[in-house]
């Protein structure tokens, strides 16, 4: 079983690796740089599930690099003047500021499309529909989020934020072909994983639930969301032990 931080190195040399289909021209310039970077958290996920199920790390590596790419694809169009309006982004300019606005659209465009061709490259169509119906959700998410519209705090983050950390689960156990029925507690540990990334996130940049549970109840809950997910991941029969260490990490980094 390898660390988190081994994961991470292996993910990071894949994707400087990836072959990008030649058609995009010149746009994978843009494409690169919006990869740039990242603590590359539900790739590091997905990799350990996938070894934590009893398969080599590598037999999950264009599945945890599609949610890479599609997470890469939600900053992109999320840091547009149309939307956050964000000019930087992982200390330097986000990618429209870099290359304009047309430029930055179409980056995320085939971010998103390159996700998929590497999902669609495991015999089972299984993986390319769950990532499918995360970015679906997490598109919803930022719906809610942008037009304000959100019927509570837990819909929107579940949904934002969630729905990618859920199938960072997800696709790891298609990959391995672990068979539906054998799925339920895998996926209640991968459930929890969004909701604890969110609320650190917001105890770091002082808002969201910070906000409205203040920093006291927002720690709490982070506490809870973490304890949560470590009962879940006792339930699975396996050697969870690197998934416990990225549950600590998420519960108690600080950048």
């Amino acid at each position: 079983m390898r660390s988190p931080d081994e994961l991470r190195a292996l993910v990071d040399e894949y994707l400087a690796d990836l072959a990008l289909t030649p058609e995009l021209q010149g746009q994978a310039e843009s494409v690169r740089y919006a990869l740039v970077g990242g603590k590359r958290v539900r790739a590091v996920i997905c990799l350990a599930t996938a070894e934590a199920a009893g398969a080599d790390a590598e037999r999950a590596l264009p599945a945890g690099a599609a949610l890479e790419l599609v997470h890469a694809f939600s900053l992109v169009h999320d840091d547009l003047p149309a939307l956050d309006n964000d000019a930087e982004r992982r200390g330097r300019p986000s990618a429209w500021a870099e290359f304009g606005e047309a430029v930055a659209v179409l980056a995320g465009d085939a971010l998103l499309a390159e996700a998929f061709r590497l999902a669609l490259s495991y015999p089972s169509p299984h993986v390319g529909r769950e990532l499918a119906q995360a970015t679906l959700g997490m598109i919803g998410g930022q719906y809610l989020d942008v037009t304000g519209t959100a019927p509570d705090e837990a819909t929107l983050h579940k949904l934002k934020t969630g729905c990618l950390f859920a199938a960072s689960v997800g696709l790891a156990l298609w990959v391995v072909e672990i068979p539906e029925r054998e799925q339920a507690a895998w996926r209640a540990f991968g459930d929890e994983l969004g909701l604890l990334f969110q609320i650190v996130d917001d105890i770091l940049d002082g808002d969201g639930y910070v906000l409205t549970h203040g920093a006291d109840g927002a720690r709490a809950l982070a506490d809870q969301a973490a304890a949560r997910a470590r009962a879940r991941l006792a339930e699975v029969p396996a050697d969870t032990s690197v998934l416990e260490d990225i549950v600590d990490g998420l519960a108690t980094r600080t950048s």
